[in-house]
């Protein structure tokens, strides 16, 4: 059985969020709900394409910002996922569930706007499109925070009907 580079990311991506809650988690089991991380916060850090319309990696770069909406378990972000390429920039609302102690895992969506030409592959795809994404988040010391999150694009190349997956992994000045 042959496994390609993206099978092994996606299995090993989401393994990492099943397991994030456990690690991050310094309370035993108990009814009390975890607060989560609260927070703003302007990160960098890597992006792995694991899709494109030639079947390649395509690896860059990413700016990742999350403004925190008080009192309520949602938050605007916003990402910049570029190579030497192609870029996209996407806005995306997201629902924050805490699970731990100064840790959330997230869902949420936006659109993908590419910002280059439409011949080269960023991140996520060589045209606009709609995405959905699904990370985690930790603060891990007062100003520092480390994220993780893939996206999936749909209908993310010109002249195919594929979707794009993009890994992103970073840390971030948390204010």
């Amino acid at each position: 059985m042959k496994l390609s580079l993206k099978t092994i990311a996606t299995v090993s991506l989401f393994s990492t969020f099943a397991v994030l809650p456990v690690l991050f988690s310094a309370e035993s089991a108990s009814a009390q709900v975890a607060r989560g991380m609260d927070g703003s916060y302007l990160g960098a850090g890597v992006s792995v394409g694991a899709t494109n319309s030639d079947d390649d990696q395509v690896l860059g770069g990413n700016v990742q910002g999350r403004l925190d909406i008080q009192e309520l378990p949602v938050s605007l972000r916003a990402a910049y996922l570029f190579n030497g390429d192609n870029s996209a920039l996407m806005p995306v609302l997201s629902y924050d569930i805490g699970v731990a102690p100064n840790t959330n895992i997230y869902v949420g969506g936006g659109y993908s706007f590419v910002l280059g030409n439409e011949v080269n592959s960023s991140p996520l795809g060589n045209q606009n499109a709609p995405f959905v994404t699904l990370g985690a988040e930790t603060a891990v010391q007062r100003n520092v925070a480390l994220y993780g999150d893939v996206k999936v694009g749909f209908d993310a190349y010109r002249d195919s009907s594929d979707t794009a997956v993009s890994v992103q992994v970073g840390g971030a000045y948390r204010f």
